[in-house]
């Protein structure tokens, strides 16, 4: 039976919920798994048939009836489209490409979750420089009411590790950012650096990635990272961030 649900799962997984539907219909006039039949035409691409057709065997090994795995298929594609609207994951990559995995780049995702914020934006960086497109959209997200915090790293100068001063040049770029550093730190994190890159937009969409906020991270560095759109993670990311505030664990500069 194990088996018989890992194929159902990869086939709502990967066939339309359409697809199912008519997959579902097909085997249900079937009288049973050993009747001599040949599901995996319902569907068109060759990925396809090869999960409808491990789907056969599983089936055949079980004494499952047709019209309780239709309605085992039926059921699995509405939880998995309903899951879908609500959480998305996708893969971002900048960086040696191939033609075997698709992915969006750090810029684009990172555009689209500042360009997606219509309340709060919280992003993180430990350095940020030569990034226009970002900034300019920055500026725009703040244009339309979004109020935007940051949190990066200090300099040297200002107790921090990076040699410049990136949190007085973002003040310069986007202005109404409200900025914040880990100035205050307990003494088990003396040592500790702002490292995290993450954006969160109204704990509805978030961007968690390797890549600074600096033209070579949007360019020209191997980074990874996954966009998440809706779900808990968004939202839990956003109350960490804001429970940092909260707490003074980061305060403003």
């Amino acid at each position: 039976m194990e088996r018989l649900l890992e194929t159902v799962t990869a086939v709502v997984c990967l066939v339309s919920p359409e697809k199912v539907r008519a997959l579902a219909g097909a085997i249900r006039k079937t009288e049973d798994a050993k009747a001599n039949v040949f599901l995996s035409d319902v569907v068109g691409t060759a990925a396809a048939k090869t999960v409808v057709e491990r789907l056969v065997d599983a089936w055949r090994a079980t004494s499952v009836g047709s019209s309780e795995l239709a309605s085992m298929l039926l059921a699995a594609s509405h939880a998995f489209v309903n899951v879908s609207k609500h959480q998305s994951t996708e893969l971002v990559w900048t960086g040696p490409t191939t033609p075997f995995v698709s992915a969006r780049r750090t810029e684009q995702a990172l555009l689209q979750v500042i360009g997606a914020a219509k309340q709060n934006l919280f992003i993180t960086s430990f350095v940020a420089y030569d990034v226009s497109t970002i900034i300019k959209a920055l500026n725009a997200a703040s244009d339309r009411g979004v109020i935007i915090s940051m949190l990066l790293e200090l300099s040297q100068e200002h107790g921090g590790s990076i040699t410049f001063d990136a949190i007085g040049k973002m003040r310069t770029l986007v202005p109404t950012a409200k900025l914040y550093a880990w100035r205050e730190r307990a003494a088990h994190f003396a040592d500790g650096r702002v490292h995290a890159k993450v954006a969160v937009a109204d704990g509805d969409l978030c961007f968690i990635t390797s890549a600074n906020l600096t033209g070579h991270a949007m360019e020209q560095n191997m980074e990874a990272g996954v966009l998440l759109t809706g779900g808990q993670i968004p939202k839990l990311l956003l109350d960490h961030l804001q429970a940092l505030v909260d707490t003074r664990t980061v305060s403003l500069v």
